[in-house]
């Protein structure tokens, strides 16, 4: 062998074993025994049992009691969450949502100008299903579990006295608005 590769292989063994000693004084100085309870157990949701689908959470009690005690103009702060992506002006643009003047018992995805999701268009059933209030009151509950696949990123309204209120506000925003449910005939 010549001496150059000699010098190359001695100072790869060299290295090596400078490497391999520091790792082993500092795993003697640096060791750390590991904890007897775990700092964070994070749990993770369990999957629904095979087969099944997870149902989307429902409203305890009928939107019709609900808007008998709701107050619009509590609505129309809530509503300002809703302003980000939405209009209620009539006439008014759509953003990144469609415009919402007139939409209580307007049929779903209808709104002229605006290009709704795939998943919206399906669950309109070909714009033949409409915003009623209590389908008003299921969307804004968990848009996402609703209408699984729309673009509409809200998480919801989870209190039934917020979507109550912002309901009866959308109900005012309308030429003429629709009657609203009796509340002594309202059923689950």
């Amino acid at each position: 062998m010549n001496s150059y590769v000699n010098t190359a292989v001695g100072a790869l063994l060299g290295t090596i074993f400078v490497l391999m000693s520091v790792s082993i004084a500092s795993e003697g100085i640096f060791h750390s025994e590991a904890p007897e309870k775990e700092g964070f157990a994070i749990v993770a949701e369990e999957a629904p049992a095979a087969g099944g689908e997870a149902a989307p959470a429902a409203a305890a009690v009928p939107i019709a009691q609900l808007l008998a005690s709701a107050d619009a103009k509590a609505g129309e702060t809530v509503f300002k969450k809703c302003q980000a992506c939405h209009d209620g002006t009539k006439g008014g643009p759509n953003k990144v949502g469609p415009n919402l003047f007139g939409v209580v018992d307007r049929p779903i995805a209808s709104h002229e100008g605006f290009a709704y999701s795939a998943a919206m268009k399906d669950f309109s059933k070909g714009s033949s299903e409409k915003w009623t209030f209590e389908f008003l009151n299921k969307f804004l509950l968990a848009p996402k579990k609703d209408v699984p696949g729309t673009a509409m990123g809200f998480a919801g309204l989870a209190k039934d006295q917020d979507r109550a209120n912002v309901i009866l506000y959308l109900h005012t925003l309308a030429d003429s608005p629709v009657p609203l449910p009796d509340p002594k005939t309202a059923t689950q």
